[in-house]
């Protein structure tokens, strides 16, 4: 957990992992992708970390922040839909879904 780099004193929470951010160490700093949405704190800020420098962006209308909420889940669903894709019990598991959901 780290503070709001705009210096609001919030606590951002950037779990590391596959489907969250990523964090890479260059010669120049660390970079953390992809960009972080304060989306539910009052300054509602929007930055990446590159190479230790903080790079601005806009901020999102609810609009935006709804897409990007959605693709986030997306892309979880797909991970892990795709990590298990060849064991036999999800296999029966998508199949029972699809029978009762018709």
């Amino acid at each position: 957990m780290s503070l709001c780099a705009c210096g609001c004193g919030s606590k951002v929470r950037t779990p590391l992992g596959p489907t969250e951010w990523c964090f890479t160490d260059h010669s120049q700093g660390p970079s953390l992708r992809p960009s972080i949405g304060n989306w539910q704190r009052p300054c509602k800020s929007r930055y990446w970390i590159d190479r230790r420098k903080i790079e601005w962006s806009t901020e999102w209308t609810p609009e935006q922040i709804a897409a990007g909420r959605a693709a986030e889940e997306r892309r979880r669903e797909h991970y892990y839909a795709n990590l298990y894709a060849d064991r036999w019990w999800v296999r029966v598991w998508r199949w029972l879904k699809s029978i009762t959901s018709s």
